[in-house]
């Protein structure tokens, strides 16, 4: 765990250090699954089952490939009551927040009596790639399909390894929720492909989203532009921006709650206040002697975590602008300077009472978050990635008088006759006319 300060001569050199670290340790993979998706390219549904056969240690061909409506509906039966009432609040929340995106289509007439607008319309399907494994994650099955669902994409295909051919019932129960129409037995870098290029049995898709390993984020880097994709996700991140006002082990926990993910994850500490900076790296230690996950939570806060002293909140924010994380915490006495300072962030979270873990689950907006610095050119997930937009001219012939002319002194100006002449002659037909 490396410990700055800005007011130190060697910080600027630390910080860089901080910033690439993560970087250097990333595994290349390309080789692997570039393998992987030739062949299911080439053989489809043969290809399909022998990965999944090899890697998830199943009996799978491609007649059960596809798990039924029956297996669905028997898994959502095992599900305790509780489990799904908490479910379904994660779901209202999250379909309530992404049905407040949905934008209104635009139409109306200029000076020139042009008509100009712009239609949004749903992809027509989209291919959600979930996790299995060691860790199976429903609320990312709510938070990826629900707002394809709000966008009224009609087809949603979902593929989830089964290793050892283990459903996992609070997987299948959050697609039933959600809105997804196909699931299939199938992970890894083969699953993205099979949404990307199609096989007989799955029908290719539009975009494909939702998190993986470095094989599915590969795997997705490398079918872009054959289909859309979400992002090419890296580790989780959280900066947390806290004063002394704090109980030194909610603040720990918040950065262990990063760490946990994965051993790659970063959890970063910035304060003005050097006492709550030693009490959080104590509280951090004693937690780790008790976590469930801790082996994975400790390589991550002593390879990657950070605790940076700073002179005041204003360095703090300007701080979280380089940094661009994917998750960041507010747990001082006035956010709004600080929130209102901040302009590269996935997500944040504002106020004590607010820890990241309500965003992952029942805040409303999506925890699909850029990584990897990417918030300072991009955003989370949203209905957005699931329409597009049309734009459309309408021109009656005084308009075409009008506007026409500037449009052939251009096109002739670039060389491009046809084009000068596809309006000129329509002028000409018009002074005929006239």
């Amino acid at each position: 765990m490396k410990r700055l300060d800005t007011a130190q001569p060697d910080f600027r050199a630390g910080f860089a250090s901080l910033l690439a670290d993560r970087d250097s340790d990333t595994a290349r993979v390309d080789g692997p699954v570039t393998e992987i998706l030739a062949a299911v390219r080439a053989r489809g549904d043969d290809a399909l089952c022998e990965f999944t056969n090899r890697f998830d240690r199943a009996d799978v061909t491609p007649a059960t490939l596809r798990i039924t409506p029956q297996e669905v509906e028997t898994a959502c039966a095992q599900v305790p009551a509780a489990l799904l009432d908490a479910l379904e609040t994660a779901a209202t929340r999250i379909e309530s927040f992404h049905r407040a995106q949905m934008p209104s289509d635009m139409r109306y007439v200029d000076d020139a009596g042009v008509t100009l607008g712009m239609r949004w319309t749903a992809l027509d399907s989209v291919g959600l790639y979930v996790p299995g494994g060691k860790a199976a994650y429903p609320s990312s099955v709510l938070m990826n399909a629900i707002p394809a669902h709000v966008a009224g994409v009609g087809r949603i295909a979902m593929c989830v390894p089964t290793p050892d051919g283990v459903l996992n019932p609070l997987v299948l129960a959050a697609a039933r929720r959600a809105g997804v129409t196909e699931i299939y037995r199938v992970g890894g870098a083969q699953a993205v492909g099979a949404m990307a290029y199609g096989t007989a049995t799955i029908a290719p898709v539009d975009r494909v989203v939702g998190p993986g390993n470095a094989y599915v984020a590969e795997a997705k880097r490398q079918v872009f532009g054959t289909v859309g994709i979400d992002s090419i996700a890296g580790p989780s991140e959280v900066v947390v921006i806290a004063d002394g006002n704090n109980d030194p082990r909610a603040i720990a926990l918040d950065l262990l709650a990063q760490a946990e993910h994965d051993p790659m994850a970063q959890s970063i500490l910035i304060t003005p206040d050097t006492d709550m900076a030693a009490k959080v790296e104590r509280a951090v230690a004693t937690e780790l002697e008790t976590l469930p996950r801790a082996e994975i939570a400790r390589t991550s806060w002593d390879a990657h975590g950070a605790i940076i002293t700073v002179r005041d909140l204003n360095e703090a924010a300007d701080l979280v602008n380089t940094i661009a994380p994917e998750h960041l915490e507010l747990m001082i006495d006035d956010p709004a300077p600080t929130f209102r300072r901040v302009r590269h962030a996935g997500a944040i979270f504002v106020g004590r009472y607010c820890p990241e873990a309500i965003g992952d689950y029942v805040g409303g907006p999506n925890h699909v978050l850029p990584t990897s610095r990417t918030a300072r050119f991009s955003s989370g997930l949203s209905v957005f990635d699931f329409i597009k937009r049309t734009t459309f001219i309408e021109a009656q012939p005084e308009s075409l008088r009008k506007i026409g002319p500037a449009a052939v002194s251009l096109a002739q100006a670039e060389g491009l006759d046809a084009h000068a002449l596809s309006v000129s002659v329509r002028l000409a037909d018009l002074d005929r006319r006239a």
